[in-house]
């Protein structure tokens, strides 16, 4: 009985988060409550509040879930494709890019963040949190980017912070302006032309490389 019931729990949480993306995704995050959510989900509020503090808790949860996705995959592709770093790189950017038009869970959480939510009011303590998020996924690219020059697949004087910036606003916005406007390009179609052209870009921009002056900025007094 134990297991069953705490398998209820697990599918109603489910039950939950999936009627957030749906009513975060049609109304918007800031004009959607947790009764329209309880509602969607055929639960009643107390079950909610069962799960999550608040409106603010279950949103980051939905987020967290499709980031763990990139993640686990990260993890899948490393075995696959060992001391490769940057393939690894493409295929994760590749993933990101053609999930954004094939799933349909990830596409409504995508509408979310570009289009559907104001980090104002209660949700105001996410704003926060997501530029230590930003930052820290200029980091996890960074890392990435270093590890493709110890293998020699890109420059060795490659501006890696400067690439990780470029890379999250390309990404980003490609992703945005297809969601904006769909029918404007095949973002499915050309995600490997469009990741392939900025992983060149990395490797022949002289902009992308870290300049004399820099450099010299760079050394110790």
């Amino acid at each position: 009985m134990a297991r069953k019931t705490k398998q209820q729990a697990l599918e109603t949480r489910q039950q939950i988060l999936d009627a957030a993306v749906r009513e975060f995704s049609e109304r918007g995050v800031s004009a959607t409550s947790l009764t329209d959510i309880a509602t969607a989900a055929g639960v009643t509020r107390g079950a909610i509040y069962w799960h999550f503090k608040n409106k603010v808790e279950l949103f980051n949860e939905v987020w967290e879930l499709s980031e763990s996705k990139i993640s686990d995959l990260e993890i899948e592709y490393q075995a696959k494709f060992p001391d490769n770093p940057l393939r690894i790189l493409r295929e994760i950017l590749i993933y990101i890019l053609t999930a954004t038009v094939d799933d349909v869970h990830r596409r409504a959480l995508m509408e979310i963040v570009f289009h559907k939510c104001e980090f104002v009011g209660e949700m105001l303590p996410l704003y926060e949190a997501r530029k230590e998020l930003y930052l820290e996924c200029y980091d996890r690219i960074e890392r990435v980017l270093r590890n493709s020059m110890e293998q020699g697949q890109l420059p060795a004087d490659l501006h890696t912070r400067r690439a990780a910036i470029i890379l999250r606003a390309y990404i980003t916005g490609l992703m945005e302006n297809w969601l904006f406007m769909p029918k404007s390009f095949d973002l499915k179609a050309e995600a490997s032309v469009l990741v392939d052209s900025f992983l060149e870009m990395t490797q022949l921009s002289q902009a992308l490389r870290v300049q004399p002056q820099e450099r010299a900025d760079r050394q110790p007094l």
